[in-house]
């Protein structure tokens, strides 16, 4: 099921990407032209978004990269997205405001659907059941993933534990999500993140402005 913010004015959008690839960056500098233009978007970020979500964000994020099996960590994302779809999504789309998220649903489909064994059957089933719903915008940075890793673990914030799968695994999550803009092409769009922070901006602004003309 496609977001439901258009037909009260506002919208669902979702930032996309490899590790390092600038979503959070673009994700505060879009709400930031949002609300230039009048609009009050929630800005929130997965896993997380949400108290209890947050508390499971640490679980997912930090440790050793074997902590969890694929079929525990989908498990554990799909609770800390309901709890962000109950508390902050659901309310923020009824209330007409925006919603803008550092990662949704699309990254289940990859990290773990994808990349960490083949389990897309079983996440777009739970997802079907306990979530319904996917964004009506998702844009896809898309850049190398060489540079992408070294600017991701140069941040040392202490939530790596994806990073420390390695450059191979950071290979194949490009691909997932390219075969991802692929797959839903009226909802995903491919952003060369690659380019100067500004450029990339720009071409957000405008997608999103188009999305709500």
């Amino acid at each position: 099921m496609s977001g439901t913010g258009p037909e009260r004015g506002a919208l669902f959008i979702s930032l996309e990407g490899i590790d390092g690839s600038g979503k959070s960056t673009q994700a505060r500098r879009l709400a930031e032209t949002l609300r230039a233009t009048g609009r009050d978007p929630v800005l929130t970020r997965e896993p997380g978004g949400a108290p209890g979500a947050e508390d499971i964000r640490r679980l997912l994020v930090e440790g050793d990269p074997d902590r969890w099996s694929p079929e525990t960590e989908i498990l554990l994302f799909m609770a800390a997205r309901r709890d962000h779809l109950e508390r902050t999504i659901r309310p923020a789309l009824s209330a007409g405001r925006d919603v803008i998220t550092d990662r949704f649903a699309d990254s289940t489909r990859v990290y773990q659907g994808a990349t960490r064994g083949d389990l897309r059957g079983l996440v777009d089933d739970i997802h079907d059941r306990v979530i319904g719903i996917d964004p009506d915008l998702t844009l896809i940075l898309d850049m190398d993933p060489e540079v992408a890793l070294t600017r991701g673990l140069a941040r040392r914030s202490g939530e790596d534990r994806f990073e420390d799968f390695g450059l191979a695994f950071q290979h194949r999550l490009r691909d997932g999500f390219r075969a991802l803009a692929a797959e839903y092409p009226r909802r995903c769009v491919l952003i060369d993140a690659g380019r100067n922070p500004d450029a990339i901006a720009t071409d957000i602004a405008a997608l999103v402005a188009q999305r709500l003309a």
